[in-house]
């Protein structure tokens, strides 16, 4: 293979006098440190390390978002994974069972079985893609953990009363509807 100054010759960028002075420079240039002991600084091969570095930081830092991204999408597709596995019938839609989301009142309309099971905290109300679902709470604490955006409304077991609760004396009536 030709050398580059061969190559720039038979293209005719440069002629015989430029490449013959280019190599007296450099020659010039190995003996005088040679004889002195130090070395000259190539800012070309410096320029050329300092780019190479700069574009292996942005590669990670693509690569870090490009992880972060596929992580999300990961979490994205267990949660959906867990939400069709395990989610629960409204049943036959009966009795209208209001709660918040987006701090707005939200109405789904569920059976009186599993209105108890909202009411006693063993079912939790998930929405996911403008959905409304229902899971167990195990499931919901599992979701929860990945993202807890999604987990709409918990109700804490009656056996979960709060021990600095000021109503705890004042017992909620079961037939409450609001």
């Amino acid at each position: 293979m030709a050398s580059l100054q061969e190559q720039f010759l038979k293209a005719g960028l440069v002629d015989k006098t430029k490449v013959k002075l280019a190599n007296q420079d450099k020659s010039k240039q190995k003996k005088v440190e040679r004889r002195t002991g130090t070395t000259t600084v190539d800012e070309v091969h410096l320029a050329a390390l300092e780019t190479q570095r700069k574009n292996a930081e942005r590669a990670r830092e693509l690569n870090a978002q490009r992880d972060a991204a596929a992580t999300q999408k990961a979490i994205a597709a267990q949660i959906v994974q867990m939400v069709q596995k395990n989610r629960q019938s409204k049943g036959a839609g009966d009795i209208a069972y209001n709660f918040t989301h987006n701090n707005k009142i939200e109405r789904i309309h569920v059976s009186a079985a599993v209105q108890a099971y909202l009411v006693a905290g063993q079912l939790v109300i998930i929405c996911l893609d403008g959905k409304v679902e229902l899971v167990p709470r195990i499931i919901a604490d599992k979701i929860a953990e990945r993202d807890a955006a999604i987990v709409v409304r918990v109700n804490k077991s009656s056996s979960e009363i709060d021990a600095d609760d000021p109503y705890a004396a004042y017992k909620i009536p079961d037939d409450l509807m609001w």
